[in-house]
């Protein structure tokens, strides 16, 4: 059976997701992911860390069905998150950029992870759950 809708909660959570890009909260932050910044992917692997770049757009169906997979495997699996940092990489920004193109990256949907100066492993355009836990467990 269906809980009634909690009007209170509803106007509260609404509200909360149109002021978000008032306060400055991406939806990479929400979801976890740092957004992109020149020199970030570099800076993270220079110190050692793993990195999952998700090369994405807003508008790409795709892109948000992997976020849904990454996130739902993320929350099941807390290891993910304590031994890689998630960089988003705008598509629509950075798509001829040198983040893209000295990593070859084809199209927008396309997922990496990179440790030190080697690909572990990339998913382009792939949505599979089985698939793309495959690519993170290459980050553990």
């Amino acid at each position: 059976m269906t809980q009634p809708l909690n009007r209170r909660l509803f106007l509260t959570s609404a509200l909360a997701l149109a002021a978000s890009p008032l306060l400055g909260v991406t939806a990479a932050q929400a979801s976890g992911f740092v957004e992109y910044t020149p020199g970030l992917i570099d800076e993270a692997l220079a110190e050692g860390r793993t990195v999952f770049v998700d090369y994405s757009a807003t508008w790409c169906g795709t892109c948000r069905r992997q976020e849904r997979v990454v996130n739902n495997l993320r929350a099941s699996n807390p290891a993910y998150d304590q031994a890689m940092t998630f960089v988003r990489v705008d598509w629509d920004t950075y798509r001829t950029h040198e983040v893209a193109v000295r990593r070859s990256i084809p199209r927008r949907s396309t997922l990496l992870v990179l440790k030190g100066n080697q690909e572990l492993g990339r998913i382009v355009a792939g949505t599979s759950a089985t698939e793309i836990r495959l690519l993170m467990d290459k980050g553990l």
